[in-house]
């Protein structure tokens, strides 16, 4: 036997330590080596008496990262009455440390099967492990032993255990514990303010920063702020959020990336960009977090040019793009429907190896289906070699935004074939693909599939789509029914569905109720009003219309503006209705006068109910200069004879327009594509791929 003191242990610990502070990389190289030698050696004398030398080697590999080799000197020394707490708790330190929280348990659970009592350290190791398992009844277990142990008033175990029940969502029993503690520090704080916002008690979460503040002795750092901006976020709070970026400031912290990332995200938010962008510019060193930041706000506040520059500038700047920078970039071209700069991202998504990443893919998939290339969406998603579930709900949405429900039902069944298991997005996309052709009974066999046979409780989301898969058929009674019969209450979009349909329908007293559930959730959503102005005017009702018109007025309600933008030769043209600004307004009209005259020689005969005025002759003018017919007008005007007309709408296209794009594709021999809010309209032939039922 080869005898090894407790002091040469600690010398050989020691001399370690040196070695490890002084040189990283090459110090882990040389501890390693003097420690397994002497491991080696220390296992052919069957055990390690010494408590002191054996926790010295656990504690070595444990610097070392060597997890393997901690366990393995652990169990050839099972049975010894070296193993104490403390080796115990090394062990479970460690592994807690590496995320591995089901090993750590066991070996906890071990330890008391062994009879050792933990001791403060032990518990304090345990809980992230605990918090990490997302499993409360483990962190009841430990919570219980912290009583019997008495180590109910120990700074770090209060604070464990805090961070265990906001985890696992329990924010009562967190709540009771962070009350109970007779002394807090930073991390006792921060452990509650980040369990509320984990939790979406965005309010509390402000609350409890104040506290902080209350308190001279504190002072905050960057965990805490950056979780009260966001909080700040959630709940728009920008006014706060400024206050916040004052005491950053303050306390030095705006130097700190991630709590200037923070704070840019939170003023992207809450609309304040320009805020943001001041925030940005004053990044001495902009990380790939900062731009993805401005990028995602932008895209994301409807300031898709901004995105787009944002990227750009990324590149220009020496910043590499990831994941996140390609699909907020990519939201931003999808949004504005322009397939030019998308196809030069996919081009640098290609070269920059990212388009095997399934996110991006769909994201690339998406753009491509929005841009009106449903070709090129089709090609992306077959060249994609890991297919999961959001490159297959990617693809199935683009089929139906192009109005082709069988190919949605046969990608269905294939990803089903395949193994994967579709997800609620899923089931919202193929439900309302059966919706806008009137398949109203395969849409009901999918939602119930989605319960009984995949297991998902249905979202607000569902029910608006099976309220508009019945409203659409005229089945009003039976989505009413189906409303009443909800199990949780209807939200905005479900009443809504119903009092489109019932506008499409002319079911005005069902439709009077449904704008009453409305007008009571969101009585400043210019949408409702329209939506009830429209059903009273399709169905002759124009003083009742005029009324509701009048209300919007008094209310200082005012109606989203129609718009119409076609691309031509690298250069976007918006047109609204009457919109006469453009430098070719009198060609445009003198084109949209011929256009006129062709339809009609072709049969065409206004269908006046989707227009407001009072007369017909009037009804019939306002029809004519709907935007997207200024925009037809002026395709026709610039782009070669032949040549497909793709035109973007941000609202529904009515149905006389719908119509009169019918027959100018027959006139004029062209293919018109219209992208309106909700699908594309393929018009060919003098027919649409939606088949008249949209």
């Amino acid at each position: 036997m080869i005898p090894f003191s407790a002091a040469e242990s600690v010398s050989a610990k020691e001399s370690c330590s040196g070695i490890l502070a002084l040189n990283p990389l090459g110090s882990y190289v040389h501890v390693h080596l003097v420690y397994h030698e002497l491991h080696a050696k220390l296992i052919t004398t069957t055990s390690i008496s010494s408590s002191a030398l054996f926790n010295s080697l656990l504690c070595c590999y444990s610097d070392c990262g060597r997890i393997d080799r901690t366990l393995l000197l652990f169990s050839s020394n099972s049975g010894s009455a070296s193993r104490n707490v403390v080796s115990w708790t090394s062990v479970i330190a460690q592994l807690s440390r590496l995320k591995k929280p089901l090993m750590t348990l066991e070996v906890f659970s071990e330890m008391r099967r062994n009879g050792i009592w933990p001791n403060e350290y032990t518990v304090s190791a345990v809980l992230p492990a605990c918090a990490e398992s997302k499993v409360v009844r483990h962190g009841e277990q430990v919570h219980c032993l912290v009583w019997k142990c008495g180590f109910g008033s120990d700074l770090f175990v209060g604070s464990g255990l805090v961070d265990v029940y906001a985890k696992c969502g329990e924010m009562g029993s967190a709540n009771k514990v962070f009350d109970e503690m007779s002394h807090k520090n930073l991390v006792t704080w921060n452990s509650m303010i980040v369990g509320c916002l984990r939790n979406k008690r965005f309010d509390f979460c402000i609350v409890l920063f104040k506290e902080v503040m209350r308190d001279e002795s504190m002072s905050p750092d960057q965990v805490t702020v950056s979780s009260v901006l966001s909080a700040c976020a959630h709940v728009g709070s920008a006014e706060f959020g400024r206050l916040v970026h004052g005491i950053i400031i303050k306390f030095g912290l705006i130097s700190l990336d991630y709590v200037r990332n923070s704070l840019m995200d939170m003023y992207c938010k809450c609309g304040l960009l320009d805020y943001a962008a001041s925030t940005f510019e004053i990044s001495s060193d902009k990380d790939v977090v900062g731009w993805n930041v401005m990028i995602r706000g932008c895209s994301f506040s409807y300031h898709f040019e901004e995105a787009y520059s944002y990227f750009n500038a990324m590149k220009r700047e020496g910043a590499s793009p990831d994941e996140s920078s390609y699909s907020s970039v990519l939201y931003a071209c999808a949004s504005l429907a322009t397939l030019n700069p998308g196809l030069l991202i996919h081009g640098h998504i290609i070269k920059s190896g990212f388009s095997k990443y399934p996110f991006v893919a769909s994201s690339l998939i998406t753009m491509h289906s929005k841009c009106g290339s449903f070709i090129n969406a089709s090609r992306t998603f077959r060249e994609i070699e890991t297919q999961n579930v959001v490159c297959w709900t990617a693809m199935i949405a683009a089929c139906q935004q192009h109005g082709h429900a069988e190919k949605v039902i046969e990608l269905f069944d294939e990803m089903v074939g395949d193994g994967i298991k579709p997800d609620d997005i899923t089931f919202i996309c193929v439900i309302s693909a059966c919706s806008h052709t009137g398949r109203v009974e395969e849409g009901y066999k999918y939602y119930n599939s989605m319960i009984h046979e995949h297991g998902l409780s249905p979202r607000l989301e569902h029910y608006a789509s099976m309220v508009d898969l019945l409203g659409r058929a005229g089945r009003l009674k039976e989505a009413r029914k189906f409303i009443l019969e909800m199990p949780i209450e209807p939200d905005s979009a479900v009443w809504g569905a119903l009092l489109g349909a019932c506008s499409n329908h002319g079911n005005i007293e069902m439709g009077k109720e449904a704008a009453a559930r409305l007008s009571d959730m969101e009585p400043n959503d210019p949408g409702n009003y329209v939506l009830l102005s429209n059903m009273y005017a399709r169905n002759g009702k124009l003083k009742e219309a005029d009324q509701v018109r009048r209300l919007m007025g008094t209310k200082g309600v005012k109606k989203d503006p129609g718009c119409s933008w076609v691309d031509v030769r690298n250069s976007t043209y918006v047109f609204t209705a009457h919109d006469r600004s453009h430098p070719r307004t009198d060609e445009i009209y003198e084109m949209l006068q011929k256009i006129e005259e062709l339809v009609k020689k072709k049969g065409y005969v206004a269908e006046t109910r989707h227009a407001m005025n009072d007369s017909d002759a009037y009804k019939e003018q306002s029809l004519w200069v709907h935007s997207e017919r200024l925009a037809l007008a002026f395709s026709l005007l610039v782009l070669p004879c032949g040549a497909p007309i793709q035109i973007k709408k941000n609202l529904r296209t009515c149905g006389d327009c719908h119509t009169v794009m019918k027959l100018a594709s027959e006139i004029f021999d062209r293919e018109i594509i219209v992208r309106d809010v909700n699908r594309f309209h393929k018009f060919a032939n003098g027919l649409c791929s939606c088949k008249d039922y949209w």
